[in-house]
């Protein structure tokens, strides 16, 4: 097998991409928290790019970002290889009582690549379970009220088969759908210069072709 295709953002793209999603999501889901998914995915960048578009709707002011972090192919301590790409090991999560945090909020999950759907997946129920727990303390007649809205951002979506699934009542959007390639970011890169002359060169075989 051969080395995959690479596709290369630069800071300019991934910027363009989240900007031409912010105002849907603006206008059909008004997030008031993010949460940015970290580790070997990257979603802060992202989620701090599009704070800068949206704004809190009731307050106008910026929207608080939350990180939690994930690995799902990274080698950590402790893991095995059978746990690569396989299971998503939790590295980083909200604090102590996470789900008075997100209590009534319209919480937007943030991550760069939807590439087998397993770390949004895992994401989005163990939030939900948090918010589940804070829940059964309160009265019942105040629950409903209480109950917080999950949607998800990611910057590209791998167009392949997902191992992971999201409940089809959960808002999802995509700055840009990608074929199954290597995505480099420039957030990975050592040699910036390096990185952004060859996403050039890849932008300017994509014309001739």
């Amino acid at each position: 097998m051969g080395e995959p295709d690479h596709v290369r953002s630069t800071y300019n793209d991934i910027h363009n991409i989240i900007r031409g999603a912010s105002d849907k999501i603006a206008s059909e889901f008004k997030p008031d928290m993010f949460i940015a998914i970290g580790m070997l995915n990257s979603g802060f960048f992202p989620a701090r790019v599009m704070r800068t578009f949206l704004k809190d709707p009731s307050t106008k002011r910026n929207i608080p970002i939350q990180a939690i972090g994930l690995s799902l192919y990274e080698s950590l301590p402790d893991t095995t290889a059978e746990q690569l790409g396989g299971e998503v090991i939790r590295t980083q999560w909200l604090g102590p009582d996470p789900g008075k945090r997100l209590l009534g909020r319209r919480v937007l999950i943030v991550d760069e690549v939807d590439d087998s759907r397993k770390t949004l997946q895992y994401a989005l129920n163990e939030l939900q379970k948090d918010v589940e727990t804070e829940l059964q303390l309160l009265p019942e007649s105040e629950r409903d009220s209480k109950r917080t809205k999950f949607g998800v951002f990611v910057v590209h979506n791998k167009l392949k088969p997902k191992l992971g699934k999201l409940p089809p009542n959960i808002p999802y959007y995509v700055g840009a759908d990608v074929e199954d390639v290597w995505l480099d970011y420039p957030w990975e890169a050592i040699d910036i210069e390096e990185h952004d002359r060859l996403a050039k060169e890849d932008k300017e075989k994509e014309k001739t072709t």
